[in-house]
């Protein structure tokens, strides 16, 4: 029996906009007020979003049990699989001892702190945002800077904010592919638009990260190094955008900014050298990781160039596979040939979404994809796989680090599981239109809340595609009924997306699985919202502005 959403259970859009808000506020009270695990906020947050979909919403039982099944489906994977294998291949270099080596290889480059951060957290965090997405930065990057000797809380918040700049064009530019699909507008015009607002973010994220981290004092003895990085991202994240198309804007301006900034710190290095206020002498530095206490690290030992090449390795080769995976037509459709697309029996159309989120009556798909060697976390264990013979581990050692991986991830696993069942009953229940619909209702002002309902998307999805593909055709309305072209306001539901990501209980779930903050979820949540907000609100002055002032940047 097909059931059809409704978007207006009490009958005024306001109660109705209020009432559906409620499973948000309570996570937002749980995580950020109450300081709950972020396990257990995600646990009753689905349960509070079940209750209010049946009674409220009226949506069948039977409905609701599976949607929300099939969300927690989709947490594991391919969600949960990233994790996994990502912290994986990291305690595998910690394991082998080979951490140290790449310790000191980036140490050797330079050993200030910010710097680090700019080059791993930003540049190299956007290439994996690029190539995989999927919370593949914020874990890879995260471990990575925490096996550095970065605070564990510093590290994943510093990742999260950073992932901000890439997310638009990520996974090779599916997020803007989806919208194109959604609305009917070309991805090209689309890549173009948000190739004009988010490289106005991403000048300015390394120059915030650096803030955060030090003052501003500090952040100025650094502009240089800043500059050459965020100003190479962005110039290249424009070109790209606007004239190659969605696919390579983050590959090509993470690597250029990449080697842009590893150049220019050969001939230039700021004259004070920042460390965080915990930490050793120049001679040692100690990790600080929860993850693994790495020995302590002589920064005047000399290693070979095979020796440094060994140890980054692993890393090297997932480069390879991750670009493989999401890069190269003719791979991603040989390792499609092994996709399994699963009927959710008894949802799978029976939902229906109605007017005016969509042009007519139509039935909401539910089709679980396990795409086992398509998945980005399979690229990963390969990547493991391939490693475990480099670093010359034994299969008991190797198999030791994986069990003892999966036990360290089992509650961040359970509160992605959760919140991604949160996502999905939000979704097919229609209390996520709800709310966009209550956005949509602002009228000439609706520039200003385009990017808010991106930014709300991404939360409640935790992906900046699931975003698009949930308001992206609500957008183009609204912009068809206030006389403002859609195609800003579809590339706004994007760049607003970005600004949410660092704030999604996905990311957050990631962020402290791949640093040892199990259990911290609401302290990281705390931190990024304040950002998150100050980014999103600059992403609704931008869209404004292009609406009313600047109209002739829209293509």
């Amino acid at each position: 029996m097909h059931w059809t959403q409704i978007y207006n259970p009490l009958g005024n859009m306001a109660l109705s906009f209020v009432v559906a808000l409620i499973p948000i506020l309570f996570f937002f009270w749980a995580l950020a007020i109450k300081k709950m695990k972020g396990h257990y906020a995600g646990l009753l947050t689905v349960l509070i979003a079940v209750i209010e979909a049946v009674v409220v919403y009226k949506m069948p039982v039977k409905l609701a049990f599976e949607a929300t099944v099939f969300g927690a489906l989709e947490g594991l994977w391919p969600i949960g699989w990233i994790i996994v294998t990502a912290v994986f291949l990291y305690k595998l270099t910690v394991k082998s001892g080979q951490f140290k080596v790449i310790q000191n290889s980036i140490a050797s480059l330079t050993e200030d702190r910010r710097l680090q951060a700019l080059l791993i957290a930003f540049s190299f965090g956007a290439f994996l945002e690029g190539a995989a997405g999927y919370g593949t930065p914020v874990a890879i990057a995260g471990a990575l800077l925490t096996g550095l000797g970065f605070n564990p809380f510093y590290a994943a918040g510093l990742c999260l904010i950073a992932n901000t700049a890439p997310v638009a064009f990520g996974g090779i530019g599916i997020p803007i592919i989806t919208a194109g699909q959604v609305t009917g507008i070309d991805p090209d015009i689309l890549s173009q638009m948000i190739g004009r607002q988010v490289p106005l973010l991403s000048i300015f994220v390394p120059f915030w990260l650096i803030l955060i981290m030090a003052g501003w004092k500090k952040t100025i003895e650094v502009l240089p190094a800043i500059l050459v990085c965020g100003v190479s991202f962005a110039v290249v994240q424009y070109f790209t955008a606007n004239f190659l198309g969605p696919e390579l804007p983050d590959v090509a301006s993470a690597i250029v900014s990449l080697i842009a900034l590893a150049v220019f710190l050969k001939f230039w290095q700021p004259k004070t050298t920042f460390r965080f206020a915990n930490e050793k002498s120049r001679k040692t530095v100690e990790s600080t990781s929860a993850i693994e206490h790495a020995a302590a690290l002589d920064l005047n030992k000399k290693y070979t160039s095979l020796e440094i090449f060994k140890a980054w390795s692993p890393f090297i080769v997932l480069i390879i596979f991750i670009g493989l995976w999401g890069g190269f037509g003719t791979v991603k459709k040989l390792l499609s040939y092994f996709t399994l697309e699963l009927p959710v029996i008894g949802l799978n159309n029976m939902v229906q979404k109605a007017q005016p989120i969509v042009d007519h009556v139509t039935p909401y798909a539910a089709v679980y994809k396990f795409d086992i060697l398509a998945a980005a976390g399979t690229s990963i264990l390969i990547t493991a796989v391939i490693s475990k013979f480099i670093l010359k581990m034994t299969w008991r050692m190797w198999v030791e680090t994986l069990i003892e991986t999966l036990k360290e991830l089992r509650f961040p696993l359970l509160m992605i599981v959760s919140v991604l069942g949160f996502a999905y009953i939000e979704n097919y229940s229609g209390m996520s239109a709800t709310l966009g619909l209550g956005l949509a209702s602002t009228g000439v002002l609706f520039p200003l809340f385009a990017p808010i309902l991106g930014w709300l998307g991404v939360f409640l999805t935790g992906s900046d595609t699931s975003s698009n593909a949930l308001f992206a055709n609500l957008q183009k309305i609204t912009g068809q009924q206030i006389g403002v072209d859609p195609t800003l306001l579809v590339a706004a539901n994007s760049t607003g997306g970005v600004t949410g990501k660092m704030i999604s209980p996905q990311s957050i779930a990631v962020a402290t699985a791949a640093t040892g903050l199990i259990g911290k979820e609401g302290n990281l949540f705390r931190f990024t919202i304040k950002h998150s907000l100050l980014f999103v609100a600059i992403a609704s002055l931008i869209t404004f502005l292009q609406a009313y002032v600047f109209s002739w940047m829209i293509p």
